[in-house]
C-alpha cells in the first residue's frame, strides 16, 4: 500500500520533469504535432512510457510490488510499442506500421490458457483495435491523458477487486505518469504524447483489461471492456462511420474524431476535453460496478445507448474533407527551432 502511493507520485512528479526536460531535445529534432494550430513538441509520450516502465520494474525487481505471472511480458511488450509509436514520431511511419506491431506484441501476452484460442484471437484484435484507437484521441489537447487516466483508475479497480495487485500498482502508475504528462499537455499544450505516449498507454490499458477479464463469459466481458473505453470505441466507431462509406482510409489522421466535431459545435477546447473525460467517467464507472457485481450487466446498456446516440448525431455535423498525407517537409530541425522561436517570441 505505501510503495502503491510513493510509486504514483515518483511516477507523477518524474513525467511532468521528463516531459519538460525532453521539449528541447524534441524541438531540436523537429519531432513536432503540426496537426494543432501550432506546432507542439512529443516530449510526453516518451517521458510516460519511460517512468511507467522504470517505476514499475523497481517495484517488480526489489519485491515491493511484484507485477505477477505474464505482466512483466506485458509490460515490455507495451515498451516495444511505445518504441514503435516513438519511431512513428521521429520517421512519419505509416500508421498501419504500428497497428500491425501492437496485433504483433499482442499475441504472446494473452492468457489463452483462461481465453481458448479463439477467445485469445478476438482479444488480440481487441487489444490492437483499441491501441489504434487510443492513438486517435491524440488529436486535442489533454484529451487522450484524460481518458487514459481515467481508464487507468478502472481497469486498476477491477484488477484490486481480483486481487491482482501487481496489475493494479501498473495501471495506477500509468495514470500517475499520463497525470504528469498532462500537466503539460492541458490546453494551450506545450507537450503532447504523440504515437509513443497514445500507443503505449492504449496497448498496457486494453492487455491488462483482457488480463483482469480473463476467464469470465466472452458477451460479459466484451460489455465491461466496452464500458471500461466507452469514448475511445465511440470515437473509433465515429470515424468509421463517416469514412467507410466515402471509401476513405480508417487509419490515416483527419480532422473528422469527436472532439472535432465538437469544436464546430461551438465547444471551447477545455469544454469538449472535460466533456469527454466526464463521459469516460461514466462508462468507467459502468464498467467497474457490472464486473464486480455490484450491478447488473444491463448497466452496460447506460452506456451503450448514450454512446452510440452521440456517434449517430455528430456522424452528421460537417467537417472539411480528409486531406491526402503529406509528404514530409524537407525543411530541417534547426529552421523549424528558429520559426518556433521568432513565433513564442
Amino acid at each position: 500500500m505505501l510503495y502503491g502511493i510513493a510509486a504514483t507520485a515518483t511516477a507523477l512528479l518524474l513525467a511532468a520533469l521528463l516531459t519538460e526536460l525532453l521539449r528541447v531535445p524534441a524541438l531540436r529534432l523537429g519531432v513536432l504535432d503540426r496537426r494543432r494550430r501550432r506546432a507542439v513538441p512529443l516530449s510526453g509520450g516518451a517521458a510516460v512510457a519511460l517512468v511507467t516502465c522504470l517505476v514499475a520494474a523497481v517495484g517488480d525487481v526489489t519485491g515491493l510490488a511484484p507485477l505477477g505471472t505474464g505482466v512483466g511480458a506485458l509490460l515490455v511488450a507495451g515498451a516495444c510499442v511505445g518504441a514503435l509509436g516513438l519511431a512513428a514520431d521521429v520517421w512519419r511511419l505509416r500508421r498501419w506500421i504500428p497497428l500491425a506491431g501492437a496485433a504483433v506484441a499482442a499475441v504472446p501476452v494473452v492468457p489463452y490458457e483462461e481465453t481458448g484460442v479463439p477467445g485469445g484471437l478476438l482479444a488480440v484484435g481487441w487489444i490492437a483495435g483499441l491501441t489504434a484507437a487510443f492513438r486517435g484521441l491524440d488529436h486535442a489537447d489533454g484529451l487522450a491523458g484524460t481518458v487514459g487516466v481515467v481508464t487507468a483508475f478502472g481497469v486498476a479497480a477491477c484488477a484490486a477487486a481480483e486481487l491482482m495487485d501487481g496489475v493494479a500498482v501498473l495501471l495506477s502508475v500509468l495514470a500517475a505518469a499520463l497525470a504528469g504528462s498532462l500537466v503539460h499537455n492541458w490546453h494551450p499544450a506545450r507537450a503532447a504524447l504523440g504515437a509513443c505516449g497514445s500507443l503505449f498507454a492504449g496497448f498496457v490499458l486494453a492487455a491488462t483489461a483482457v488480463f483482469v477479464r480473463a476467464g469470465y463469459g466472452a458477451g460479459a466481458s466484451a460489455g465491461v471492456l466496452f464500458a471500461l473505453t466507452a469514448v475511445a470505441c465511440a470515437d473509433a466507431a465515429l470515424v468509421a462511420l463517416a469514412r467507410w462509406p466515402a471509401r476513405r482510409p480508417l487509419v490515416c489522421g483527419g480532422p473528422d474524431h469527436l472532439a472535432h466535431r465538437l469544436r464546430r459545435l461551438g465547444l471551447a477546447p477545455r469544454a469538449v476535453t472535460v466533456l469527454l473525460g466526464a463521459g469516460a467517467l461514466g462508462g468507467v464507472l459502468a464498467g467497474v460496478c457490472a464486473h464486480t457485481g455490484w450491478a447488473s450487466g444491463g448497466a452496460v446498456l447506460w452506456v451503450a445507448v448514450p454512446a452510440a446516440t452521440a456517434v449517430l448525431a455528430l456522424v452528421r455535423v460537417p467537417v472539411p474533407p480528409v486531406s491526402p498525407p503529406r509528404q514530409r517537409s524537407s525543411t530541417t530541425s534547426a529552421q523549424v527551432s528558429e520559426r518556433l522561436r521568432v513565433r513564442s517570441g
